[in-house]
């Protein structure tokens, strides 16, 4: 009997079963471009608002006609520009542009034009009617910020930019191979691990009197759990330990993995000499 699939709130299962590794736009960010959104959505019904007046000023649209016009410009800026902006942009719009979000299904597809149009509608009572206060208050208890518009429309918002990568790690410094080979480098204490990394990090961007005292305090702590000593400067030696350390601790998951990979396919040998059936 197959296992079940365990889903946690930030995966999202694909229809091939494949869970994937998705972040929603938090709630202070949808909020920012929610209000974005609603400004552009003032301006341009301001916008309108002038040309309507214009057109009963010069007598092209009835005075009867006002109201019904006025109507059409409400649902056209709450219901039909947000429906459109956002199917034919992909789940975005200009203040999710500013922010960094795309609406998308809840199984991680592109939303279209049903799942806009809910929004919208839903959007009228939970941004413009309640100022925002229904929204808000919805989102501050989902564990993805959706509004009452997404949880109709099957949707949330979804963050598309992504921080960069931490440059890769350095490599043991090349005056220290042939010392890689054969030294012997105990376990470090976890505070002092952490520090002698966080050095190698910024040590790019450090003062180089500093830098030079903190490389010689950090290689005087580390120095009695190193075997043989090598001959460099502190902070040589410093990023040798830690490579030296991050390499063989890589390749000691790596051989836990396989074997556990072993026992899970079943293919776990059996000690060699063993006598079997």
């Amino acid at each position: 009997m197959a296992e079940p699939i365990t889903i946690v709130p930030d995966e999202v299962l694909t229809g091939e079963a494949v869970a994937l590794d998705v972040q929603p736009l938090g709630f202070f960010l949808r909020a920012l471009g929610t209000l974005i959104d609603v400004l552009v959505a003032i301006a341009v019904m301001l916008l309108m608002a002038w040309l309507s007046g214009w057109l009963l000023g010069e007598n092209i649209v009835s005075t009867d006609a006002s109201g019904i016009l006025g109507i059409v410009v409400i649902v056209l800026v709450l219901v039909v520009l947000p429906t459109a902006v956002e199917t034919l942009s992909r789940g975005r719009s200009l203040g999710r542009l500013a922010v960094g979000g795309r609406i998308v299904r809840a199984d991680g597809g592109a939303a279209g034009f049903r799942q806009a149009l809910i929004r919208a509608l839903v959007g009228v009572l939970e941004i413009w009617m309640t100022f925002g206060g229904l929204a808000a208050l919805v989102g501050a208890f989902t564990p993805r910020s959706q509004r009452l518009g997404d949880l109709l429309a099957g949707t949330y918002c979804q963050r598309t930019r992504t921080p960069a990568l931490p440059p890769s790690a350095a490599g043991v410094p090349p005056v220290l191979a042939g010392w890689a080979q054969v030294a012997d480098v105990t376990r470090l204490p976890d505070p002092l691990a952490r520090r002698c990394a966080q050095f190698v990090r910024q040590a790019e961007h450090m003062e180089p009197a500093a830098r030079a005292r903190l490389a010689a305090a950090l290689a005087a702590e580390v120095a009695p759990r190193v075997s043989p000593m090598p001959a460099t400067d502190a902070e040589t030696f410093v990023r040798g330990v830690v490579a030296v350390r991050r390499d063989r601790e890589y390749a000691a998951l790596r051989l836990e993995d396989e074997r556990v990979g072993m026992l899970v396919s079943g293919t776990s040998a059996v000690p060699r000499g063993f006598p079997t059936r």
